[in-house]
């Protein structure tokens, strides 16, 4: 939970905090509460948790709403005081139940997360519905969450979208880039690239990140407006700056092809790095072949290796197939084919095109595993139909030959002319030699 205290007077009596200190010592629970938001923010005082916490506790105690809500955001976040989930629990409680709408959604966060009491989804939602119906925008959207993916209620993403704009509309920025997802994915209203763009705007020009990266995925892609890669740049850069771990990756890319911004490898390696050091696999994998191919930084086959594994250990396709190449062929490691074949396999069952051809060269060679022909035909078809070149050349050859599948000239001309359209000059002429034997 993060603190975040509700202002109930204007802004110009905040420097009254004389004022706010006489009646508060008299007794004054409105004051109390006000001093201790003063002490809490720092505003005409010196900012002191522990006065913050001493005052709402004054005001609490003479049943502020307000201020039950702030004492329990102090034991929550343990704010001048010890955290304490239970007396935080308690305190929202005595909040929420005096119809208190920040109080009702804290007090809904605590039963969703079970935070100083037992979780309990439902009553998570019933108190969630109360803040939102008073127009809480946090909890707004903290409804449609619920709705969303069916949490202490029946999944319903139409409900979801209408709470989401209830929030958006308030300038809420989760919710603005939550119904952007909405409409770019269409659940729960009809897919609108335009309108997902629209409210990824709103929430991006806020400075949410995660809106950002969006933004910058739209105008990389041309989802919603044209096409437009420096822009994407423009926007990748602002939630990179921001830690967002996609958008550094993506902006890295955009630094080593030169795309949207001036080429530059070394700052392609700089942020393909702040990327994995926050797990990304993505920049991992980026990362070591930048240490593969000495783009951006020297040349180290053991590096790229690290980088691979780490990608692949988290399950990257691209990294698995790569590390698979690595133990084929001793870059970096010591050779082992049957690892090699351990990681092809890992990156074909989840349909990479280029392990999946891998692995059925293993089985024609019976490198990492016993030869098997029709267990090659079979990894080499499901490449093929990716319309990976080479395995279609392959295939191609294996009808051709009767290997590990039935003889039949038809598909291995099919396959070859496939291969053959891709510029796969082996399969041109093994065409030529068929036709030549047909005539």
């Amino acid at each position: 939970m993060v603190m975040c205290f509700t202002l109930v007077v204007a802004s110009a009596a905040w420097a009254d905090v004389e004022a706010y200190q006489k009646a508060a010592a008299a007794g004054d629970a409105e004051a109390q509460c006000l001093l201790g938001q003063c002490y809490a923010k720092g505003i005409g005082v010196e900012q002191d948790l522990a006065k913050a916490f001493e005052w709402f506790t004054k005001s609490a105690g003479q049943g502020d709403a307000a201020a039950q809500n702030n004492l329990g955001l102090c034991y929550g976040n343990g704010d001048g005081v010890a955290r304490d989930p239970a007396q935080a629990f308690e305190w929202f409680k005595k909040s929420a139940e005096q119809g208190h709408a920040e109080g009702q959604n804290n007090l809904g966060g605590c039963y969703a997360n079970g935070d100083g009491v037992r979780k309990d989804p439902a009553q998570a939602v019933e108190w969630y519905r109360k803040s939102a119906e008073q127009g809480y925008a946090s909890a707004q959207n903290n409804l449609a969450g619920c709705y969303a993916n069916g949490v202490g209620v029946d999944k319903d993403p139409a409900k979801a979208v209408e709470w989401y704009r209830k929030a958006a509309d308030q300038g809420m920025v989760t919710a603005q880039n939550n119904l952007g997802n909405c409409h770019a994915d269409g659940v729960g209203v009809k897919k609108d690239p335009a309108q997902a763009f629209a409210w990824w705007s709103k929430a991006a020009q806020q400075g949410d990140a995660q809106a950002q990266y969006n933004l910058g995925m739209c105008h990389a892609s041309g989802i919603g407006v044209k096409k437009d890669p420096a822009q994407a740049a423009v926007w990748w850069s602002k939630a990179a700056q921001q830690g967002n771990a996609s958008a550094q990756n993506n902006l890295g890319l955009c630094y080593a092809n030169g795309v949207g911004v001036k080429k530059d490898l070394a700052q392609a390696v700089a942020w393909f790095r702040k990327s994995t050091e926050q797990g990304d696999a993505v920049a991992q994998y980026n990362l070591g072949r930048c240490y593969a191919n000495g783009n951006g930084v020297m040349k180290n086959l053991a590096q790229a290796v690290e980088w691979l594994r780490k990608a692949a250990e988290q399950g990257d396709a691209s990294a698995q197939c790569d590390l698979g190449v690595c133990y084929d062929t001793g870059a970096g490691v010591k050779q082992d084919a049957q690892k090699a074949v351990e990681w092809y396999r890992k990156a074909a069952d989840q349909g990479h095109a280029a392990a999946q051809y891998n692995l059925g060269g293993c089985y024609i060679k019976g490198s990492g595993v016993e030869k098997d022909f029709a267990q090659a035909a079979e990894w080499l078809r499901k490449s093929a139909e990716q319309g990976y070149a080479d395995a279609q050349f392959n295939l191609g050859v294996c009808y051709a030959g009767g290997i590990g599948v039935s003889r039949n000239v038809d598909e291995a001309e099919k396959w070859l002319t496939k291969a053959a359209d891709q510029g796969n000059a082996q399969a041109r002429e093994v065409l030529k030699q068929i036709q030549r034997k047909q005539e």
